[in-house]
């Protein structure tokens, strides 16, 4: 399944500055039934958005108008916990693009790679002047850069460097799964494969 090709996001970005927002936060198990990658958005972190009667909880980030935008940044240990790839399909399905923090959980990160969302990993500073920033004005815009391996605060023009497997890269900004990749090098496979003796 192709995804979305990702080379340079602008956008303003909702704060969520909880640390150890664990899979089980992002989608909770009683929704992980179906096997297509579709509408886990409307249930991305349901327990914090929704009350009981289903209802939106008004002081929950994603029910405040204030905040938009196709970057989520998160608190330290974000995508802790199980190893459900829902989570980062929750997170696509919603909307988002980019997900922010000082700190991931490895196999949540590469979940994230594996499916069209850019995980940045941004010092602890950098991280707090990024709340603050949004704090002040929520029209707040970063820029990710993907070929410049680059995320800079707009307003302040501050930026910082973060890693990337060349891998990973690669298929982001060409928007191809792993088996994407694979058909884009069918012809190289197939020459290959006539020079092997059977």
């Amino acid at each position: 399944m192709a995804y979305d090709k990702f080379t340079i996001l602008r956008s303003t970005a909702v704060p969520m500055p909880i640390e150890n927002v664990d899979t089980d936060q992002i989608i909770p198990a009683r929704f992980l039934k179906a096997t297509e990658r579709k509408g886990f958005g409307d249930n991305l972190f349901r327990d914090w958005r929704y009350n009981n009667d289903d209802t939106p909880k008004p002081d929950f980030v994603l029910n405040n108008p204030t905040y938009s935008g196709k970057i989520l940044v998160g608190g330290k240990n974000f995508g802790s916990g199980s190893s459900r790839e829902h989570a980062a399909w929750a997170i696509y399905d919603y909307g988002f693009r980019c997900v922010v923090s000082s700190f991931f959980a490895d196999i949540f990160k590469n979940n994230c790679l594996n499916i069209g969302i850019l995980p940045v990993t941004v010092s602890p500073e950098f991280a707090d002047k990024i709340f603050a920033a949004i704090e002040a004005d929520p029209k707040t815009e970063l820029e990710v850069n993907l070929p410049e391996q680059t995320i800079t605060l707009l307003s302040t023009g501050e930026s910082e460097s973060f890693a990337i497997n060349g891998y990973k890269k690669h298929n982001l900004t060409n928007g191809y799964d792993d088996i994407d990749y694979l058909l884009s090098m069918k012809s190289e496979i197939e020459t290959f494969a006539e020079t092997r003796p059977f």
